[in-house]
């Protein structure tokens, strides 16, 4: 629970800042960002890719304890709350990676201890709002990512994630 409203202040923070920003041009609907992910699992670097106004492509390089994760999602996006800059966003996509000998952290609690390295396979969904902050080139983000671990599960897991990527 603590995790969530820090995340919630962050995200709080950023659009007020955002407000105050000076860049150069607005972009709601930017072709390619790319930035960081601070999540659940994984913190690592991000970029989303718009094949059209409401299909994007989301890649992620994940490092946690012990481990890289590499992730794909595929995501519908549509305006949010009938306002310019805002978007909700879902999709689903699949994650491929590793974990060394050590514990496992699950967003749930139920941590898992793993005498050796693991591979990690499963398929992941994404559910989520994202904000480009006027006349700016960033773009926040805020989601829920449920996962299923099919390698060293299977199992079920959902984490928060927090995004800040620059628009290009």
């Amino acid at each position: 629970m603590k995790r969530t409203t820090y995340l919630l202040l962050i995200f709080g923070a950023f659009l007020l800042i955002g407000n105050r920003s000076k860049a150069q041009d607005y972009r709601p609907n930017y072709q390619f960002a790319l930035g960081l992910k601070f999540g659940g699992y994984e913190n690592g670097i991000s970029g989303k890719y718009f094949m059209d106004k409401t299909t994007s492509l989301e890649g992620l390089i994940g490092f946690r304890s012990h481990g890289l994760v590499f992730t794909g999602l595929y995501e519908l996006n549509q305006q949010a709350f009938g306002m310019e800059g805002f978007r909700f966003y879902y999709g689903f996509g699949a994650h491929v990676g590793a974990v060394g000998a050590g514990v496992y952290k699950r967003f749930n609690g139920d941590n898992e201890f793993y005498n050796s390295s693991q591979i990690l396979l499963g398929v992941d969904g994404v559910i989520g709002l994202e904000y480009v902050i006027p006349k700016s080139p960033i773009a926040v983000s805020l989601d829920l990512n449920p996962r299923i671990e099919l390698a060293t599960g299977p199992f079920f897991d959902v984490a928060p994630g927090l995004g800040i990527k620059y628009a290009f």
